[in-house]
């Protein structure tokens, strides 16, 4: 693999287009990248969805990563006939952990079908602040115990199954009154009330053995007064890899969001996230700005800004969570989506969390 392969594998990508054209083959050989996120505009019926996974997994000199956000209620990509899912504040009202599992395995049995190997989820943020314009309803609950005890048992679910889970968004967006999509949030509580209240449920989820982690744009002055949790080593490095021992991926959020790309360039923002400690870096569209974000990082380590072997430690978790995962990397027959996706069993299973949230 050459460097400029290597590089390639620390992205994850989003695109344009819902079939396998030979466009988009091109841009997954010439770019190389660790994985392919999913959106509306790639996903239409579950056939379709799987042609398009097998084709680009073909067409991908290593096997991808195929990422979705399907947490269920407001945030989820997939339509009918895919089953619909509450929320995860729903599932958390239930109470029942061993639901929330059941739920995440039903998930996850949709997803791989149709080549989906990968979901954005569980949310691990504690919902302290019932005003929070973007985490409302997709938080298990107020309480940090219960949001991990929850959000351990998704990714559990999802993991049963045979999808990677990605717990977001470290260290915590709990407690925030702006979108990070439209600017930085500012969390100003001290380290006392982080570590009790936002950080516990990724702490708790790290010791469980949870694969992957999303960062979240936001800034914590008592952490790292000047630079957002994506870009900053105090955070990724020192306090995730060596305080609470995380070992696996740590992903970033979308690097085009307002709450990064406002003051720093994607290019600019992925060379500073890999030097803090970070592992795959999303960004969701605009192929212009995928490629200038990858001549950026190749050019920072041909100027030795970044170490070659800086670039191969994240390459090498990369390529040992895909060994250990990505047993399965094809989609499946028509016959077997189609008594997968929808299912009654599913069905009944969705209707029951909204049966129980209802106190029925």
């Amino acid at each position: 693999m050459t460097l400029r392969e290597a590089i390639g594998q620390l992205f994850i990508l989003g695109f344009e287009g819902h079939t396998p054209s030979e466009a988009l083959k091109t841009f997954v050989r010439d770019l190389t990248p660790g994985g392919l996120i999913l959106f509306g505009r790639n996903l239409g019926d579950p056939e379709e969805i799987a042609a398009l996974t097998n084709a680009l997994q073909v067409a991908s000199p290593t096997p991808l990563f195929f990422a979705i956000d399907q947490e269920g209620g407001k945030v989820s990509r997939l339509a009918p006939p895919f089953t619909r899912w509450l929320s995860a504040s729903a599932v958390g009202a239930v109470g029942s952990t061993e639901l929330t599992h059941a739920v995440a395995s039903a998930i996850a049995r949709e997803l791989m079908v149709v080549g989906i190997n990968m979901n954005m989820a569980p949310v691990l943020d504690v919902l302290s602040n019932p005003a929070n314009p973007v985490m409302a309803g997709r938080c298990y609950g107020s309480d940090a115990q219960v949001v991990a005890q929850h959000g351990i048992a998704f990714y559990r679910g999802l993991a049963s199954e045979g999808v990677i889970a990605v717990g977001k968004h470290f260290p915590g967006h709990g407690d925030t009154t702006v979108d990070s999509h439209l600017a930085l949030p500012v969390v100003p509580h001290d380290v006392g009330r982080l570590s009790a209240v936002e950080l516990a449920p990724f702490a708790y989820a790290i010791k469980a053995g949870i694969p992957a982690l999303m960062t979240a744009h936001l800034l914590l002055p008592a952490l790292d007064p000047e630079h957002p949790a994506t870009l900053s080593r105090r955070i990724l490095t020192d306090l995730l890899r060596q305080e609470l021992g995380f070992r696996n991926l740590v992903i970033s959020d979308d690097l085009l969001m307002k709450g990064i790309a406002d003051s720093t360039h994607p290019g600019e923002a992925a060379v500073r996230f890999i030097e803090a400690g970070g592992d795959l870096m999303l960004i969701c569209e605009d192929e212009a700005a995928q490629r200038q974000a990858l001549v950026v990082v190749t050019e920072a380590v041909e100027t030795g800004r970044l170490s070659e072997a800086r670039v191969l430690a994240s390459c090498k978790r990369i390529a040992d969570a895909k060994a250990q995962h990505l047993h399965r990397k094809m989609a499946a027959s028509t016959g077997e989506i189609r008594a997968v996706v929808g299912c009654d069993a599913h069905r009944r299973l969705a209707e029951s969390v909204g049966m129980d949230d209802k106190g029925s």
